[in-house]
């Protein structure tokens, strides 16, 4: 009875917004009563609406009620806590009752492995005062505690039986697990647990995979969109310098760039998704199994692990497959080689003009891509050997270069370099050439310069790469790193020691590619050159070889 007293005092005595007994309580014009302070944070939040109301019955009130402490309520509430008594908890449908409770059941805090009971706070002290219970297996609240004793021998199972894969008490190995392999449930928990952390490392690895991936797509993305809008932005300046006579030409232009980026946005995109899901996936998994990991007992752990389900096949990292950044630069060539074309015939007063004359080309002439497309434009490269360094030795026709310890007995002449171990071309290189050159040793600078490159000294304005003069790709030990006017660009590729160039001078295209069983674009420059160019190689290391092949 007085427990059913304690109840009504505590519905009918509590605040309905902070859910504890009254503090200070005020009643309010539709007659629900609250904690002044609980009430007065409620409507504060409502005076920017003017219109004040009540948290249970929703009744509105303007202008905001005047609160005044209930004098009857609160002594009410001062005479309920004298009583010292607290209201236990109720339990709910996902909770476990204390076994030793007689009339209203209490929440249990723990329940005992060895006493297969579950205990309230009041019934349990005896586990922390006795000392045989003190060692007692105490865990968090278990509905399932009868799991645990074996329904055959009515015995509590600490065994495991590895040959039928089930828990086990210390009678059954005498009868039905008779001969078979049994071990403790504590050690077989042991080495499932050490079975299970493995699965988790794993997992957790494959999560970080899966996040660095979905980063990389998203630079990827921004680079397409970067890309593109670039692109957009290059072809709309030439297009205006040819006026009306193209400008059907520069709309399908811009639609088939924004068409290709939608193609590679949507391709990217769909990868990044299947990665999120499969990363979501692998965080529902490793959850699952963080929660069978801190269970405390044993025989849960052991009942439950069997039905862990397998990890899904994983998205291999092979499959993601991060292209060049730059991916519209053909389209911009093309585009400015049909206005130099169609400048050539504007400027010849002699031709007839007509629409056959002017029609633009519907084909966008791109930059070669197969090894074969790009031998239609190979060209012979011959070194100068007035342009080499005293330590580097010519050989093969002029066609390799080697460096050496000792100075050569070389003739002075104004184009030679005297600081750097360089050498150039003896051809100037304009329109459409590809050459490829081979290293022996760690490896060293393919370039390419104007004529006017400074030749004496050691400093930025002779060095290939450092100045503006000159643009190199730096192959050391089959790493890459670009340069132009100081600028340093670290470049990803397949290593190899022959690299190929292609060089489109009229558009102002210069790319460099890893050349073995295939060909991987490792940087391309779109740039306006000024004046013809003269292939060249730096070489830094002693006893180094470079080679320009022959392709015909």
């Amino acid at each position: 009875m007085e427990q059913q007293g304690l109840q009504l005092d505590k519905k009918f005595f509590s605040c309905s917004i902070c859910l504890d007994l009254l503090k200070d309580p005020v009643t309010i014009p539709c007659g629900h009563s609250y904690c002044m302070k609980c009430v007065k944070t409620h409507w504060d939040k409502q005076d920017h609406k003017g219109i004040h109301s009540c948290p249970q019955c929703r009744k509105a009130f303007v202008p905001r009620p005047l609160l005044e402490k209930n004098t009857m309520l609160a002594a009410l509430v001062e005479q309920l806590k004298k009583t010292g008594h607290q209201i236990p908890p109720e339990t709910g449908p996902e909770d476990v009752a204390c076994d030793f409770c007689s009339g209203k059941k209490v929440n249990a805090i723990k329940s005992c492995l060895v006493c297969l009971a579950s205990f309230c706070e009041k019934h349990l002290q005896p586990h922390f005062d006795m000392s045989p219970l003190k060692k007692h297996k105490l865990v968090e609240p278990s509905k399932n505690l009868q799991e645990n004793i074996c329904s055959r021998h009515d015995e509590v199972m600490k065994m495991f039986c590895r040959t039928d894969q089930k828990c086990i008490c210390s009678l059954c190995p005498v009868d039905e697990h008779k001969g078979h392999d049994t071990v403790s449930a504590a050690a077989e928990r042991t080495e499932r647990q050490r079975e299970l952390e493995v699965r988790r490392e794993n997992i957790q690895q494959r999560i970080q995979d899966r996040e660095k991936d979905v980063k990389l797509l998203q630079q990827e993305l921004e680079a397409i969109k970067h890309s593109a809008d670039k692109t957009v932005e290059d072809s709309e300046k030439i297009f205006t310098q040819l006026i009306r006579l193209i400008q059907k030409r520069s709309s399908d232009v811009k639609q088939q760039i924004r068409s290709q980026q939608e193609t590679e946005g949507s391709r990217v995109k769909e990868l990044q998704e299947k990665l999120e899901q499969e990363i979501t996936e692998l965080k529902r998994k490793d959850a699952e199994l963080k929660q069978l990991s801190d269970t405390e007992d044993h025989n849960q752990f052991l009942h439950n692990y069997p039905s862990l389900s397998a990890l899904s096949e994983s998205t291999h990292s092979s499959s993601i497959k991060i292209r060049p950044l730059s991916y519209f630069e053909d389209v911009t060539a093309a585009v400015s080689e049909l206005r130099d074309q169609l400048q050539d015939i504007l400027s010849d007063k002699s031709k007839t003009f007509s629409p056959s004359i002017i029609e633009v080309d519907p084909v966008i002439k791109k930059e070669p891509k197969s090894r074969a497309d790009f031998l239609e434009h190979s060209c012979t490269i011959t070194l100068d050997p007035n342009t080499a360094h005293t330590q580097l030795v010519l050989s093969e026709g002029n066609r390799r270069v080697t460096l050496v310890s000792q100075p050569q007995s070389y003739s002075s002449h104004p184009d030679r370099f005297t600081g750097c171990c360089q050498i150039l071309s003896r051809e100037s290189l304009t329109g459409r050439c590809y050459w490829e050159v081979e290293w022996r040793g760690r490896g060293g600078f393919v370039a390419v310069s104007y004529k006017n490159i400074n030749r004496t000294g050691g400093g930025s304005e002779c060095a290939f790469g450092h100045n503006n003069k000159s643009w190199a790709l730096d192959c050391y030990q089959n790493r890459y790193t670009f340069f132009h006017k100081k600028i340093k660009t670290p470049i990803s590729g397949p290593g190899s020691s022959r690299v190929g160039v292609y060089l489109d001078h009229r558009a102002g295209i210069l790319s460099f590619y890893s050349v073995s069983e295939t060909m991987t674009l490792l940087h391309r420059v779109q740039t306006t050159f000024t004046q013809p160019l003269h292939a060249g190689v730096w070489i830094y290391y002693s006893k180094d070889t470079a080679e320009f092949c022959k392709l015909r």
